[in-house]
Order: C-alpha cells, then structure tokens, then sequence
C-alpha cells in the first residue's frame, strides 16, 4: 500500500472518506479485496494466496539477516 493519484488504468474507491487506487488489471486478479484499519495499521486481504511470511531469527543476535 502506498499514496499515489490516480491514473487512467486505475479503479478508484471511496470508502469512508478514503480513497483507495488500485490497477485495474491487478484488481481483476485480486478480487474481493478487504482492508481493515486495525488501529496500528492495515492488513490487507485478497484472493491471491502469497504463501507463508518468512521471518529471521537471527535479528538482532548480531548475526544479521540476508
């Protein structure tokens, strides 16, 4: 998620005095699309399954990530 105007290959929705952009090719593979304001942030949800979050262990042990 990110601030950005609209364009011509844009759906725009108003949702509660929000307004939310999104391309209309990846809307058309995305759909339905939820957004929840969950008080310190958003979580999206879609149709597309991007599999588990991979997270490191080793943060801040010194060992560094990636």
């Amino acid at each position: 998620m990110a601030l950005d105007e609209p364009k011509e290959s844009d759906n725009v929705y108003d949702v509660n005095g929000f307004q939310f952009v999104m391309d209309k090719d990846f809307d058309e593979k995305a759909k339905p699309v939820t957004v929840d304001f969950l008080g310190y942030g958003f979580k999206i949800s879609s149709s597309i399954e991007f599999g588990p979050a991979s997270a490191c262990s080793s943060c801040g042990s010194g060992d560094g990530c990636g």
